[in-house]
């Protein structure tokens, strides 16, 4: 490969990207491949008060600097390392440092909206979108956002109600058209996830 492959993970908020993206990790090898989350290209929001920060819909495709991850995938295909923001979500900033991202042979961009960004698209060379039932994918969220995020649950609640639900059927599902696989049931459909993986290897061994 002249450059590395790039694969895009798309679904939901809580539609089991992760898994499918641990899965490829997983059977690729950790040193083989760089997992880049499109929630670290939020934009810093220290200028902006803590109590109007929570009212920002951050589920929107203009909260992400997309331009600046657009520029850092360029980059890595070119065979050159990156500094990928650090995004604290519990106070909706960016940290002054950075961690590096490499050019490995597989660079995976995981996002809800990635798929949603002609730009982004245009770098891919695998689009995948993972397809989940609503009330799951809410469920998960709910889990994530409570232990690792320190939100409320009445907060939760109305971040999904406001802008969580009305985003994805705004902009995240209609992008699955633009997938070239969709995987039901995220990482626990093994049958998706190897085809996945025949192919990703398929095209590290140039067929």
């Amino acid at each position: 490969m002249s450059h590395p492959i790039v694969i895009g993970v798309a679904g939901g908020s809580g539609s089991g990207k992760t898994t499918v993206v641990t899965e490829i990790v997983r059977a690729l090898g950790p040193d083989q491949v760089t997992v880049i989350q499109h929630d670290s290209y939020y934009y810093d929001r220290s200028a902006v008060p803590p109590t109007e920060r929570v009212h920002i819909n951050y589920d929107h495709p203009d909260a992400l600097e997309t331009e600046l991850l657009v520029t850092h995938l360029t980059t890595l295909k070119a065979g050159a390392m990156v500094g990928v923001p650090v995004y604290d979500f519990a106070a909706h900033t960016r940290s002054r440092e950075t961690w590096t991202a490499l050019p490995r042979k597989v660079v995976i961009l995981e996002g809800i909206l990635i798929l949603a960004e002609r730009h982004l698209r245009d770098l891919m060379d695998i689009r995948v979108y993972v397809d989940t039932d609503a009330d799951i994918r809410f469920i998960r969220r709910l889990r994530r956002d409570l232990r690792d995020r320190g939100r409320t649950l009445e907060s939760v609640i109305q971040q999904y109600l406001e802008t969580v639900q009305p985003m994805h059927l705004e902009f995240v599902e209609p992008s699955k058209r633009h997938a070239h696989v969709i995987v039901p049931q995220g990482g626990r459909n093994r049958v998706a996830v190897d085809m996945l993986l025949t192919k990703i290897r398929a095209i590290l061994r140039g067929g």
